[in-house]
């Protein structure tokens, strides 16, 4: 299958990567353009190049919505030659630069039973670390679109960045929000995700159309939803913790079991400890 970007608003386009349902979103102002998040190896990045090509010849700037493998580790193909800057929460950036075996070892292991082929893929990718980081917020001129940047706090990650184009009413999400599948919670703040999706909702509107990190774009109401139910876990962990009870019990009364979350559990009582 051929990648392709779709117009989603003026300017701003969405490819919808088909092995793992990944969103990649590209905003083309006058003479610059910036790509949201970089795929998982060298063979999509450069399909993925290719795509942006057939829309745009302006260079681009690259924003990394976090540091898992399928947000960006095709950033060498998309900014090392020519070089171009690449954005990032600082942790996802310190991440990239210090752990890069650790990550390629970490996505081999998550991939190597269900899809060996990609496994492989991603055990030889060379990563490129963020040239650029980004503590709480930033704005981007891209050829003369302003462009926020923002770290809403941990929520899905220590490092998640929402990118905010205002003038076309569109948020990219990253993986803070998931549609067609319950939300990523390995390396998640279960305890704080509300809170970040609550800073998110604050930039988006009734007519706000916001890219998840994987899945079919979704509207306001849809994050709230799903807002919800981190609050209801959040408040699950909280009550539970205070009566004793294990995190095993927390899961099987996740809203969102059978979804595993007895990791980001685990870690959500080690914060409740005084």
């Amino acid at each position: 299958m051929t990648l392709r970007f779709v117009e989603v608003a003026d300017r701003v386009y969405v490819l919808r990567e088909p092995l793992l349902d990944v969103n990649v979103t590209l905003v083309v102002g006058d003479g610059a353009a910036l790509v949201v998040d970089t795929l998982s190896t060298a063979g999509q990045a450069a399909e993925l190049a290719a795509a942006a090509r057939a829309v745009t010849p302006h260079p681009w700037t690259v924003v990394n919505t976090h540091h898992h493998f399928d947000h960006c580790f095709g950033n060498a193909t998309l900014a090392a030659d020519p070089a171009r800057p690449v954005y990032a929460h600082e942790a996802a950036a310190v991440a990239l630069r210090e752990r890069p075996d650790e990550l390629r070892r970490a996505a081999y292991q998550e991939m190597h039973d269900e899809r060996p082929g990609l496994a492989a893929e991603l055990a030889g990718t060379r990563l490129l670390a963020p040239t650029h980081v980004v503590r709480a917020q930033t704005t981007l001129d891209v050829g003369g679109r302003p462009v926020l940047l923002r770290h809403p706090g941990p929520g899905h990650t220590d490092a998640d960045l929402v990118v905010h184009v205002p003038d076309a009413d569109v948020l990219v999400a990253g993986d803070l929000v998931e549609q067609g599948a319950p939300p990523a919670f390995e390396d998640s703040y279960p305890l704080r995700w509300p809170a970040a999706v609550a800073d998110l909702l604050r930039l988006a509107t009734a007519g706000t159309v916001v890219v998840p990190g994987h899945g079919d774009l979704v509207d306001r109401d849809f994050v709230q939803a799903q807002h919800a139910q981190l609050a209801e876990l959040a408040q699950l962990i909280r009550a539970a913790h205070a009566d004793g009870l294990p995190p095993e019990q927390v899961v099987s009364g996740s809203p969102f079991a059978p979804h595993p979350t007895l990791l980001a559990t685990h870690r959500a009582y080690a914060e409740l400890v005084p």
